[in-house]
């Protein structure tokens, strides 16, 4: 930093020297530079007060200013560090002084002398803010979401209640060659599991919710890496399968987990675990072109070391799941097959509960849907268009799963499951950056059962609908509603209807 570029951001340095300590919060670098800067901009001396016409000062800067044209002629008075800074600002490039500039120097030889000290002692704290600082390496973004709104389960206990819930989220990204990247998400909320708007049996489990009691916790992390230019290969003991696929399965975003990945059932459904992955991407010369991609990737949910006592382990096939995607086309459009084979031991791990076989349709399927506890094969039909240009027509995202189950041959188990999605996104809804969404469908249900009964919910009907509106880049203000038919037990009463709205507001920083 030049000498005078020292002069001009005195007033900060001072601040920052102060008794007080600043702390990295207070200090802003572009703010700094901004005003070292502003000197190109300091027209007239008719800027400044303290020093007056009247003084010799004045006139031999005056002389000065004219002297080496490094300011127009002065029109008004300054104080003694602002003439210290024209002065300096004046004699930066000149080899020899005359008796009338030595004068000068020695008048504001002790603002000279106060501002560069303070400016130096600036310079070291800097270095060690940076010497401190977050890595260069790593992004951090974070996102909070204020939930407010009722819903009507038809339960006079639950009925109409209205709750202020939030979740905040970070996600932390670091890249070690530019190509990999270390990922964190940290996360923390006050929903309530089964609860208004986490709950999973009825359909309103909102994308946004998080049940960790205030605590903050890692729940996501893993590696990703390239291996070549055409493969990507993921590691990490927090991760879900549907992170390690070569591009997501759908476009819809979506309010309730229901309507996530095209569907959240049978195939896609997962829970977070120990897992590794790998994709092949084909080379394209033109990323818009259509190109062949296909991801596999193995979760364990017995994996931690917690289950080994219990007969569990990575690469047993206790509680896993092996999720395999085919997919073809371009950023507008895709059509993709997944098949997930899922195990299940409960006998090995000791547990009891279906939830424990790895099946992500005991997140968002009817009761019945849900109700299976042996091994599985689950296939997935997923397909997305987008339009060139937003307007009136919207993209549109189509998903359909089924599944058989390797059941214990009870009567009224299920053998076979199946459920469909269909969502419309609008993107400059009304209002450029702001996006509208409807989405419709039928969750996870028991197709085929042993002993021929139907399922009670096989004619269950979900749906949402919202609208984003966009009040900054950084806050979006989101108003909507939602609800079902036969979404929990399928004995066709009122209970069984849901009804909901909310308004959630997101800020991201």
């Amino acid at each position: 930093m030049k000498l005078f570029q020292r002069l001009l951001v005195a007033p900060a340095a001072l601040g920052l020297m102060a008794p007080v300590a600043a702390t990295a919060a207070d200090l802003n670098i572009n703010d700094v530079s901004s005003y070292s800067d502003s000197v190109e901009s300091v027209k007239s001396l008719s800027e400044f007060s303290d020093v007056y016409p009247t003084d010799w000062a004045y006139q031999a800067l005056t002389n000065l200013a004219d002297r080496h044209g490094c300011l127009a002629s002065p029109s008004g008075s300054m104080t003694r560090y602002e003439a210290a800074a024209l002065l300096n600002k004046c004699l930066e490039n000149v080899a020899q002084v005359n008796d009338e500039e030595r004068r000068l120097l020695n008048e504001f030889g002790p603002e000279l002398a106060v501002i560069n000290g303070r400016i130096d002692g600036l310079e070291s704290r800097v270095g060690e803010f940076e010497a401190g600082a977050f890595s260069t390496t790593t992004k951090l973004k974070g996102k909070t979401s204020f939930v407010i709104g009722a819903m009507d389960r038809g339960e006079a206990s639950n009925n109409s209640a209205t709750t202020f819930t939030y979740s905040t989220q970070f996600d932390v990204k670091t890249s070690f060659t530019g190509k990999d990247m270390l990922y964190h998400r940290i996360k923390t909320g006050n929903f309530e599991d089964g609860k208004h708007f986490e709950d999973k049996k009825y359909g309103a489990y909102l994308v946004s919710a998080n049940d960790n009691g205030n605590a903050i916790e890692v729940d996501k992390l893993w590696y990703e890496f390239p291996v070549g230019d055409q493969f990507r290969v993921w590691v990490g003991p927090e991760i879900e399968n549907y992170y390690m696929l070569a591009s997501a399965p759908s476009i819809y975003k979506p309010m309730t987990k229901q309507f996530a990945l095209g569907g959240n059932g049978a195939t896609y459904g997962a829970s977070t675990a120990q897992g590794f992955g790998a994709a092949w991407i084909q080379e394209v010369d033109d990323r818009s072109q259509p190109r062949f991609a296909v991801s596999t990737n193995y979760v364990a949910a017995s994996g931690e070391a917690s289950d080994a006592a219990a007969g569990g382990g990575l690469m047993t096939d206790n509680v896993a799941n092996w999720l395999t995607k085919f997919e073809y086309g371009s950023p507008r459009w895709q059509v993709s097959f997944a098949v997930a084979q899922k195990f299940c031991n409960e006998a090995t791990t000791g547990s009891a509960t279906p939830a424990a076989c790895f099946d992500g349709g005991s997140y968002y399927s009817t009761d019945i849907g849900d109700s299976r506890t042996g091994d599985s094969s689950n296939y997935a039909l997923r397909a997305y268009w987008k339009p060139d240009e937003t307007g009136a027509i919207p993209a549109i995202q189509i998903g359909y799963d089924i599944a058989t189950v390797d059941d214990d041959g009870a009567t009224g188990s299920v053998e076979e499951t199946a459920q469909w999605m269909l969502g419309f996104m609008w993107k400059d809804a009304f209002i450029d950056g702001n996006t509208a969404g409807i989405a419709l469908g039928q969750r996870q249900y028991a197709t085929e059962r042993v002993g021929g009964a139907d399922d009670p919910a096989d004619d269950n009907f979900v749906w949402e609908a919202y609208y984003d509106f966009k009040v900054s880049d950084n806050i979006t203000v989101t108003p909507a509603i939602f609800g079902g038919e036969d979404t929990f037990n399928g004995s066709g009463d009122d209970t069984d209807d849901v009804f909901g709205g909310l308004v959630q507001t997101t800020f991201k920083f």
